[in-house]
């Protein structure tokens, strides 16, 4: 029994302990920073009256959810009613665990790779373990035996893996140039120089995947499964207390999450410039989170910002942009780059 506790597995425990906190923390007070955001757009003031600034008011938030009343409807199918939100905020924190949030961390004799699970499928991973967050937005919906929650939860299904075939297909592109599944590899192909990044090799590529996470996460301009006008909450209408507090939670966790993926396949993750010139291992290993996490917030404010600008679409406006604009644009970006990667071998020779 005693060999299973190695260093290696107290490491990863750790790294999943601090992994989940920081989660949750972000994505706590991303609820906050999106409420400054939209006062300050709007020309309000925003939370002040919980803490100084109003930086108490998560807190305040998720106390009220602990302890609403909580109410389940009568003709719901109790057990799906509330593994619903459980799977789909499970579902959140499983993926970010084969993202790679720094340098290797020199400490104590050992080497602590700051990444939980490298694994060689590590996009394909991230892929699988969104596409199931459906169906417990599906499940909620459902078994809510509320009319609009179930079209909420159609709604949600419906674009969801709409958008998934698009945001996969934009992915292949990068995997044409690196020639690994894996996120680790995928980073530190875009170490040096800040063009190697791949923001400069697949602009459209980029365009494509940010559209269509705006699209999984249920943000504005895509935020039809819960559109108050329309379906009264979506597929949450009947929910209460925590149930509700894991859906809404969830969605940030995805953009926390979604923003990650992005800076790791698009902005070089944790890699910045002039990275060569620091000799000092530890200072190696802080910047590179700083410098990972900072395109992380960067791209959570772009969320934000978006959601207080652009009115969201209809149903049909939604859905045919995604079949009919991402859709045939991923696949001429996938043929774009194996010209383009031809033609750059055919000059070698």
């Amino acid at each position: 029994m005693l060999e299973l506790f190695t260093p290696e597995l107290l490491d990863k425990s750790i790294l999943i302990l601090v992994l989940f906190l920081v989660t949750l923390g972000i994505a706590a007070y991303s609820t906050y920073f999106e409420r400054k955001v939209a006062a300050f757009m709007q020309d309000r003031i925003g939370p002040d009256r919980a803490g100084p600034f109003g930086i108490l008011q998560p807190l305040a938030d998720g106390g009220k959810m602990f302890f609403k009343e909580e109410i389940m409807p009568n003709a719901s199918d109790k057990l799906l009613f509330i593994l619903g939100p459980s799977i789909f905020m499970v579902t959140s924190l499983m993926t970010g665990v084969v993202i790679p949030w720094g340098k290797d961390l020199e400490m104590f004799g050992r080497t602590i790779t700051l990444q939980i699970a490298d694994i060689n499928i590590g996009i394909l991973y991230v892929f699988g373990v969104v596409s199931l967050g459906v169906y417990g937005i599906m499940i909620g919906g459902w078994a809510s035996n509320n009319k609009y929650a179930l079209l909420g939860a159609v709604r949600a299904s419906s674009q969801m893996i709409s958008y998934e075939l698009a945001m996969g297909l934009s992915v292949v592109a990068i995997l044409m140039f690196t020639g690994s599944l894996s996120m680790k590899d995928i980073v530190e192909s875009q170490s040096g120089s800040i063009l190697n990044w791949n923001i400069f090799a697949q602009p459209l590529g980029f365009l494509i995947f940010l559209i269509c996470a705006f699209a999984e996460c249920n943000r504005t301009p895509f935020d039809l499964p819960e559109c108050e006008s329309e379906l009264v909450g979506g597929y949450h209408t009947e929910y209460s207390s925590m149930k509700l507090g894991l859906f809404l939670f969830a969605e940030y966790i995805n953009m926390f999450i979604s923003s990650a993926v992005i800076s790791c396949l698009y902005f070089g993750g944790y890699n910045f410039p002039f990275m060569d010139m620091v000799s000092n291992p530890l200072l190696l290993t802080v910047l590179s989170v700083a410098s990972l996490f900072s395109k992380i917030f960067f791209f959570i404010f772009f969320f934000m910002w978006i959601r207080w600008t652009i009115p969201r679409f209809r149903y049909d406006q939604l859905m045919r942009l995604g079949w009919q604009v991402l859709l045939p644009l991923a696949i001429f970006n996938i043929l774009l780059t194996g010209g383009f990667m031809t033609l750059k071998d055919y000059l070698k020779f």
